[in-house]
């Protein structure tokens, strides 16, 4: 068995370090304390946020020849039609409403060693569709139109870090994908930039151990979608990292350490995981292209939103904001709102004393290049009432089952709250017997967390789900329990 990229030394350093700051529970302030901090945040930063007909919005307009919904200054996102077609699929052509946004977006995290603890710097956020107000999101969480102040605010707090890094140190810089059933081919910068600078830590930002944000990752609705996706990059992994931390008492978590150590191999090589990939992109045939909005079919406009006639799938609605601790005080956008709480999941089984994840080559209309790696099952279960029994995934109803023996970790999450209205997904890691699909059929493989990390240094590999499931996994490493 072999892993799927090597590691240079400087890259096992910054792996032992990023490890060392995911035991660590203590940091800059305490456990207890950054979780009164984050309460007391919650509590103070309260965003009113209104339903408004879409007709309605200020500063938004419907294209009179498209009927798509665009903002008057041109930035921003817009909401337009997507004509899919997915050959041999079960549903094989549709139309939707789909978000698109041509600019590439800042996600970033300011990192700083702290008594020789990595530590990094992290924001209480509220978005006007988060379900339960502030959560958790990096230190830069902007599009390219709110760090050029198209909107006429106040300046992104430390946008240089990551505008010009020349002068620190970046531990991860790569463009990933958002979600391909709601955006089309949209991406973010994910970065992660290490400063020894002095840092002026200003109202509504501290400092965070990785291992404090990994117990937080543990409760609902509070590290959000933009901070898992960024931290899922972090180079976690690396030779000999298992045996620089053999202090774990029970199995799974030496198979989990053993997971991230480049050495310890994985039941698929290098070569055969990336011709796989290209493979499942030169099987699947999908051809995806926008239309205008007033051309989806089957999706209705009514009572100032946009829904399927099934009642299913999502709706767009429109929101009026008013937030007292934003670039802006207030305003107006249009959100998608999903319907049901949908459920991401990653099998994994123990090979050899190394644990590995079944991941999913999933196809998405919104993807630039037609799969990216996926969760074992990512779905919605209640719109698989509507269609045809076939689209129902593979695995679906095993997760479903799942006892709570096997449950390694379950935590309800929000996904982005600036696109999404209460959009949660339910994140499990479910543990499987070591002889459990040793053949899982052609779009499915057992991948180590190594792997997964290798992937993830580069673009559109590894999609927005299995990177917060990746990150789950990580934050399982300080664990014992």
């Amino acid at each position: 068995m072999s892993g799927i990229l090597s590691t240079p030394t400087a890259d096992r350093s910054t792996a032992v370090r990023i490890t060392e700051s995911a035991l660590a529970l203590d940091g800059v302030a305490r456990l207890t304390e950054l979780r009164t901090w984050f309460a007391e945040r919650r509590a103070h930063d309260v965003t009113t946020v209104e339903p408004v007909p879409l007709d309605a919005l200020e500063r938004w307009h419907t294209d009179p020849d498209t009927g798509n919904l665009v903002h008057e200054s041109g930035g921003f996102f817009r909401i337009e039609g997507l004509s899919a077609e997915v050959r041999g699929a079960a549903v094989p052509a549709w139309t939707q409403p789909i978000i698109t946004q041509r600019e590439v977006g800042v996600l970033g995290i300011l990192a700083k060693e702290f008594d020789g603890v990595l530590h990094f710097l992290m924001q209480a956020k509220n978005e006007p569709g988060n379900f339960d107000g502030v959560e958790l999101s990096p230190t830069v969480q902007a599009t390219r139109s709110n760090y050029t102040k198209v909107h006429g605010g106040s300046a992104v707090p430390y946008i240089d870090y990551f505008l010009d890094t020349a002068r620190n140190r970046v531990i991860a810089d790569v463009l990933q994908s958002e979600q391909g059933a709601w955006f089309h081919q949209k991406r973010n910068r994910n970065i992660i930039v290490e400063t020894d600078e002095d840092v002026t830590v200003r109202d509504g930002f501290a400092w965070f151990t990785l291992g404090q944000i990994h117990r937080l990752l543990a409760d609902d609705a509070v590290v959000n979608m933009d901070s898992r996706t960024v931290l899922s990059c972090l180079p976690f992994s690396g030779a000999g990292l298992a045996a620089a931390f053999p202090i774990f008492g029970d199995d799974f978590h030496s198979a989990l350490l053993h997971s991230c150590s480049d050495d310890s191999g994985s039941l698929h090589s290098t070569g055969s995981i990336l011709s796989w990939i290209t493979d499942t992109r030169s099987r699947h045939d999908v051809r995806a292209r926008t239309i205008p909005l007033r051309d989806v079919d089957r999706w209705i406009r009514s009572g100032g939103t946009i829904s399927h006639e099934s009642g299913l799938f999502f709706t767009v609605m429109g929101v009026s904001v008013r937030a007292g601790h934003r670039e802006v005080a207030s305003w107006c956008q249009p959100l998608v709102a999903p319907i049901g709480i949908g459920v991401n999941a990653f099998l994994v089984k123990r090979v050899d004393g190394v644990l590995h994840a079944l991941v999913h080559a999933r196809v998405q209309p919104g993807y630039l290049d037609v799969t990216e790696l996926g969760p074992t099952v990512q779905a919605t279960p209640g719109n698989y009432a509507w269609l045809p029994p076939e689209a129902r995934p593979r695995f679906l109803d095993e997760v479903l089952a799942a006892t709570p023996d096997t449950i390694r970790f379950d935590s309800l999450l929000s996904e982005e709250g600036g696109r999404f209205h209460h959009a949660r997904n339910r994140y499990l890691v479910i543990e499987t017997a070591p002889d459990h699909a040793p053949d899982p059929g052609p779009d499915f493989r057992w991948l180590t967390l190594h792997q997964l990390v290798g992937l993830l240094r580069h673009s559109h590999y590894v999609n927005v789900e299995a990177r917060t499931l990746t990150a789950c996994l990580h934050s399982l490493t300080g664990t014992t329990s």
